[in-house]
């Protein structure tokens, strides 16, 4: 049985040893605890994935904007997410996606930007962005630079600049 909910202060060292595992280097580790400390940071959108009281997974959702030509759009970007190598292909990260989404939705979010594996996010309706008229500020194929529009036609007339805040410079 998997419980998820957002993260509290006492998880942090969890939150950190989860993603250094995963990752097997402390990059996305670090990019949370930096992300943590702005502004682009939602703490009902840090979550964690509980298993027999161990934090086993985690997903975080941080603001960005898309630079159309009219009007900066408010966006999410998806990452990172971790599941502890001991838990992975076990649907985890799975279910923090779909519980992340609807939490998104629920806060009225409508676009959540991803850079990852096609095969995976396309499950869960990401499709890529170049086609949908955004550019990533870094090379990045472009079947893994992919959105998600939360809102039906959120997208629609916005091309442009998807901007990372400069938390994601080091990873």
């Amino acid at each position: 049985m998997i419980t998820i909910r957002s993260e509290k202060f006492e998880d942090f060292a969890a939150i950190y040893e989860v993603n250094k595992l995963a990752f097997g280097q402390e990059g996305e580790a670090r990019l949370v605890d930096t992300i943590r400390q702005s502004d682009n940071f939602n703490s009902e959108l840090s979550l964690v994935a509980i298993k027999a009281e161990k934090i086993v997974g985690y997903l975080l959702f941080s603001d960005i904007i898309i630079q159309a030509e009219n009007k900066d759009m408010p966006a999410l970007a998806l990452a990172p997410i971790a599941v502890h190598p001991e838990f992975q292909n076990q649907g985890i990260g799975s279910q923090l996606i779909q519980q992340g989404l609807k939490d998104c939705q629920r806060l009225g979010h409508k676009i959540v930007v991803v850079v990852g594996h096609p095969h995976y996010y396309t499950r869960f309706g990401f499709s890529p962005a170049r086609a949908q008229g955004l550019e990533a500020p870094f090379p990045v194929p472009d079947e893994a630079f992919m959105v998600l529009e939360l809102a039906p036609a959120a997208l629609e007339g916005i091309t442009g600049m998807v901007k990372y805040p400069p938390a994601f410079d080091d990873v």
